[in-house]
């Protein structure tokens, strides 16, 4: 059940709505566009077979609508006070950060822009419309996951278990601990049993204490070398055919292969949740 949800602005001010209490001057009368949003799926039509070919599919923004009531009680506070407060979180087109807490369930949150602020001002029971849009429509738990382990020459693949609803990239880091090192393999097999993998190889062997760091998250995929506290791009260290590995709900196994002793690496990553 949703307990309280926070709203906090870009300035780092804090409004704080419970839901079961309207000290604060506020009853949180509805809030849709929690469920999983929309999916457009594209497909294409060929003469000589029924029905339609799948070709891709994508999830569209989400649209958070919040329908405050205002509870003043005209001694420090009246509706066109509690009005105002609002206007300095929810104006249109500022970016705020909201948080929902959820009883026996991790606490989430996701970005939005205000689209729209509707109040009425002449209503027995007044109240505000709040429209946010999310353009990236996942909830995420703000707290990253962070699983350790070795390089291996063998075919052990050990199990990682991920909470989350929808795929999620990670970042991974190697942190080299001996010399001659010039490729390692990251093997990932999801849930549905296929076998994935993303290689790197270098033709200048890599050095004790470098620092190897490989982004496979959307929007944000990059690979580098730390040396000496100095950050150097790698991406032409991945191989061209190489999969940029995404976790999928349930369980995932995950083996980084690599010749000679082990070397220790670190995978984060962050749990993403479609809809609450």
């Amino acid at each position: 059940m949703l307990e309280k949800v926070e709203v906090l602005t870009e300035q780092g001010v804090l409004l704080t709505l419970p839901l079961q209490d309207i000290s604060q001057g506020y009853s949180v009368q509805n809030i849709t566009g929690l469920d999983p949003v929309r999916a457009t799926i594209v497909s294409s039509p060929f003469g000589s077979m029924d029905g339609e070919q799948y070709q891709s599919s994508r999830r569209e923004k989400r649209n958070i609508l919040l329908t405050l009531g205002y509870e003043p009680d005209y001694v420090s506070g009246t509706v066109q006070s509690l009005r105002k407060k609002l206007y300095t979180f929810f104006m249109p087109k500022s970016r705020v950060l909201l948080r929902f807490f959820q009883t026996g369930e991790p606490v989430v949150q996701i970005y939005g822009r205000v689209e729209s602020f509707d109040s009425e001002k002449f209503s027995r029971e007044p109240n505000a419309v709040i429209s946010i849009l999310c353009f990236d429509p996942d909830f995420y738990n703000p707290t990253p996951v962070i699983w350790n382990g070795n390089t291996t020459a063998s075919t052990v693949e050990p199990t990682r278990s991920y909470q989350g609803t929808v795929e999620t990239g990670i970042i991974f880091r190697l942190m080299v601990d001996r010399s001659n090192l010039t490729e390692f393999t990251i093997y990932h097999r999801p849930p549905d049993d296929s076998l994935r993998s993303l290689d790197f190889a270098t033709a200048t062997p890599l050095q004790a204490g470098d620092v190897v760091t490989i982004s496979t998250i959307p929007g944000n995929k990059f690979a580098t070398l730390t040396r000496g506290g100095v950050d150097t791009s790698y991406l032409f260290g991945i191989s061209p055919q190489s999969d940029w590995i995404s976790l999928f709900p349930g369980d995932n196994k995950l083996r980084v292969y690599a010749e000679g002793a082990g070397i220790p690496y670190q995978i984060e990553h962050t749990t993403k949740f479609g809809g609450l």
